[in-house]
């Protein structure tokens, strides 16, 4: 069977296409090597001022840590809902399938200044019972990004149950194994790649949340997102370039090592 080949202007259109999108990336490296004290392109001289001070500012490690750590609570969170609500759907198949996916995919298409508001309400109510779990702590963000994440992975684990043989599931019943067998034996081995992607997912959206942490927090729980808004916002300090280009970099690292994994597996 014939391979098809791209021209070459295709290729050509291909790199511009490819150029033009990730310009905005490429730009924030000059900028992230400006010796001024203002977001600008260098003028002749560079400086790693800015990435110094990301380790000499506290404020950058603290926020990246409480990150991490909201992110990890929220993805966990998210990810045992939304595989406890796909397992009942398709292990039960209840009438009214349709409307307990739409109410629970609600958030990924309800505008995020509504659920931000919705969710802002809910936790100045619970700080009114408990300081430390309520708005402006860190288990108050995990929660609303739990909230904002549990759709995603929710789409994620049901279309790797779309694809598992209910024929399984089937004989597992007939031998007589309960419904937690079933669920932890049979089906979960089975779509652990789902799962996996599913928490991973929650916890890069979880990562980058922005829009609803600027509602449900004030000065204690400051994330990176919210910390690199501030600096935007009040002084536009540089140092949000020097960190964009490290992230660049990580993400970058990742791929190219997915990628190579990928490969050898193929070849092996």
């Amino acid at each position: 069977m014939p391979t098809y080949r791209p021209g070459p202007v295709s290729l050509i259109l291909a790199a511009l296409v490819a150029l033009f999108l990730l310009m905005p990336l490429l730009a924030v490296i000059p900028v992230s090597l400006t010796p001024s004290r203002m977001l600008a392109m260098p003028s002749g001289e560079l400086s790693l001022r800015h990435y110094r001070s990301l380790i000499d500012d506290p404020r950058w490690l603290q926020s990246i840590l409480l990150s991490i750590r909201i992110g990890i609570v929220s993805s966990a969170i998210s990810t045992v809902l939304a595989l406890c609500f796909s397992l009942g759907i398709w292990m039960f198949q209840p009438r009214f399938t349709a409307a307990l996916v739409g109410f629970v995919l609600l958030p990924m298409v309800v505008p995020p200044v509504v659920s931000a508001i919705t969710l802002y309400f809910l936790l100045t109510s619970i700080s009114g019972f408990s300081s430390f779990f309520g708005y402006d702590t860190w288990l108050g963000v995990a929660m609303a990004h739990s909230v904002m994440t549990v759709p995603f992975a929710t789409v994620l684990i049901l279309v790797s149950l779309s694809q598992l043989d209910r024929r399984i599931d089937l004989a597992a019943r007939g031998l007589g194994a309960t419904v937690w067998e079933r669920a932890t034996r049979i089906i979960m081995p089975n779509i652990k790649f789902g799962i996996i992607t599913a928490a991973l997912l929650s916890f890069v959206l979880s990562w980058e949340e922005i829009g609803v942490t600027l509602f449900i927090t004030s000065v204690n729980a400051i994330t990176l997102p919210r910390l690199m808004w501030m600096g935007l916002r009040d002084n536009i300090d540089p140092a949000i370039a020097a960190l964009s280009v490290i992230l660049i970099l990580i993400t970058v690292l990742v791929l190219a090592v997915r990628s190579f994994v990928a490969r050898t597996r193929g070849t092996g």
